[in-house]
């Protein structure tokens, strides 16, 4: 997961669920829109009276302790510190703020008593957000669940990828390019490129039986495989070529293929199994390709923890303070009665993901969880609102 170069989105992709990901639906607003040079994503907040009230968030708490354990256990690790200090905030008082609200957490307190704690005890930021306003446009992410092989067999013809030996990583993660054979770095191949010329054989790791779900792979950043004994193991990102994401949703827009106010991640597999000889075409538009490794356990974010539906995100780490404590304000679809409701929505997330498409302070992404219902929430959200960080006083 987003390690997801979180590739948060195909649902951006109506995002097509972002990866990944960028909004698939017209518009002119610019939400990724940089920071100006040397100005900070995050800005505290002075006034008491404009800082969110907390007490409906804190009287849903479900699955929030182990999402906060999960960034202490990232804080503690040596290797976090290179990312501190983000601004003003130090990685110290990152931390400190975790384990005293992990501390608020187990006193018992809820509702309107843990919001009164949570503002004697914490400073407020909020996002500035793509106009300095801060609004941020919101949208979300799942790990699919797809029938593969590890080998290849008559059904499962489509293959992902481990890293190849050539592709050269910084200590963050960071792409540097392709080592040819005299030791010089040159960028790596496109996807067109890699797809076209073959040479990717050889380093597959496993197979699925659809074209446009290794697509969907490659832009949430993992997958669930479910083997032909019924075994599911999780296909994590390992890495990608170090190009930009580009939004296949938006080229399907484009060409008239689905209209802007039908585009869906559920519109895009009707639409590739009704022509699947048109996968090629469209997906190698988006030059990104990704890179996959075997894992055990659960999806893990770019901080190589877990992620936890609706309490982790995957913001621009560049600029957001990883691992720590955030809220966020706007609408979300849930699951009711099978269906998907679009409902207001405020409630506590941890900052532990990345995406390929998640650039500058106006974007952010959630994490709706796993499997097709995950995925169908994912590809329904698309909406503005508000990011905000608490650290202690």
């Amino acid at each position: 997961m987003k390690k997801r170069i979180l590739l948060s989105v195909l649902l951006l992709i109506v995002a097509f669920i972002v990866g990944c990901r960028t909004p698939a639906k017209e518009t002119e607003t610019p939400y990724d829109r940089p920071l100006p040079p040397g100005a900070s994503a995050l800005r505290k907040i002075t006034d008491p009276l404009e800082i969110p009230d907390f007490t409906m968030a804190c009287l849903n708490l479900t699955d929030l302790r182990a999402a906060i354990d999960y960034s202490r256990s990232y804080l503690n690790k040596p290797s976090s510190r290179m990312f501190y200090p983000v601004g003003e905030i130090t990685h110290s008082r990152a931390l400190k703020s975790l384990n005293a609200f992990a501390e608020l957490l187990d006193s018992g307190l809820r509702g309107g008593q843990l919001n009164q704690a949570i503002r004697d005890k914490f400073d407020v930021y909020t996002s500035v957000g793509w106009d300095d306003s801060g609004t941020v446009l919101f949208t979300g992410y799942y790990t699919p669940i797809f029938n593969g092989s590890f080998k290849r067999t008559a059904r499962f013809v489509y293959p992902l990828y481990k890293q190849p030996d050539d592709l050269i990583k910084g200590p963050t993660g960071e792409i540097f390019g392709r080592r040819g054979s005299d030791g010089t770095i040159t960028p790596y191949p496109s996807r067109a490129v890699i797809e076209n010329s073959g040479m990717m054989r050889g380093n597959e790791l496993a197979w699925l039986g659809d074209p446009f779900e290794v697509y969907i792979a490659h832009v949430q950043g993992s997958a669930k495989l479910r083997l032909p004994g019924g075994e599911l193991t999780t296909i994590g990102y390992a890495a990608n070529n170090g190009h930009e994401y580009k939004s296949v949703a938006k080229e399907l827009v484009k060409d008239g293929k689905i209209r802007a106010d039908q585009m869906s991640l559920s519109a895009m597999i009707d639409y590739f199994r009704k022509y699947k000889d048109q996968v090629s075409r469209y997906v190698r538009r988006n030059d990104r390709f990704v890179f996959f490794k075997k894992e055990s356990g659960p999806p893990l974010g770019c901080l190589n923890e877990p992620v936890t539906a609706y309490r982790s995100i995957a913001t621009d780490k560049s600029i957001f303070p990883r691992a720590s404590l955030a809220f966020i304000s706007t609408t979300l679809p849930r699951p009711v009665g099978g269906t998907a409701v679009k409902q207001l929505y405020s409630g506590w997330a941890l900052d532990q993901d990345a995406g390929g498409a998640i650039r500058a302070p106006g974007r952010c992404d959630v994490y709706m969880g796993l499997g097709d219902i995950a995925g169908k929430l994912a590809g329904q959200t698309y909406q503005e609102g508000r990011l905000y960080y608490l650290f202690l006083k």
